[in-house]
């Protein structure tokens, strides 16, 4: 729902791309920040749930979505510096998508190791959210388009887990129903995306099927 708004902000964020080129960051650089900082993010989450109820509880809690919300700033100012620098590959395409894999799965590893979440809906909703990657990778290797498809891509996702997160501050219950609505809405929308490339895929063949016109 918010691709594209995500690339709006690429266009806000070219004086911060046009820094990062002065201070000789490359894209790829970028996008492995950004999965380090959600590493230390899931790290802060798995820390925060054995910290609870002591004096740590709150500032991992604080710490957690503001390092997820960096690593998201990131992965917007990869792209912007690839349009850039000029290197918008095929390659650099493919190592962000690993990559943001990577990150989403220690995010969700940290929150469910972290006992924030119960176990079941974390492991559902981290199955969703990489499914719902891969099914839009596994229809554009098909020709299908899937940007925008779903209600649930990623910077979605992001946000629902950041707004749980600061949520969860006054009401401690707050990350775990926001990860039982991701278990939900992950899943719902890799349904989506199988039933828009059921259609488009049959709309295609119908259009192969066609007799061509005569001489």
């Amino acid at each position: 729902m918010l691709t594209k708004i995500k690339k709006k902000f690429q266009s806000w964020i070219s004086l911060e791309a046009e820094v990062a080129i002065k201070a000789g960051l490359t894209p790829n650089q970028i996008s492995t920040l950004g999965v380090a900082f959600a590493v230390v993010s899931g790290l802060s989450y798995w820390l925060a749930g054995t910290a609870f109820r002591n004096e740590h509880w709150t500032t991992l809690m604080i710490l957690a979505p503001i390092l997820l919300l960096i690593s998201g700033f990131c992965d917007a100012l990869d792209g912007a510096l690839a349009r850039l620098h000029g290197e918008t590959t095929v390659f650099g395409g493919f190592l962000d998508s690993l990559l943001d894999r990577y990150a989403d799965a220690a995010i969700y590893i940290g929150i469910i190791m972290g006992r924030l979440c119960d176990i079941e809906w974390g492991v559902i909703a981290l199955v969703g959210s990489l499914l719902v990657s891969y099914a839009r990778a596994r229809s554009e290797a098909a020709g299908v388009k899937m940007e925008t498809v779903g209600i649930a891509e990623r910077a979605d996702r992001l946000l629902i887990i950041v707004f749980g997160s600061f949520i969860s501050l006054i009401w401690n219950e707050a990350l775990r129903w926001c990860m039982i609505l991701l278990a939900v809405l992950t899943n719902f929308t890799v349904l989506q995306r199988a039933t828009h490339f059921y259609r488009r895929a049959n709309w295609r063949k119908e259009e192969l099927a066609e007799p061509s016109p005569g001489p």
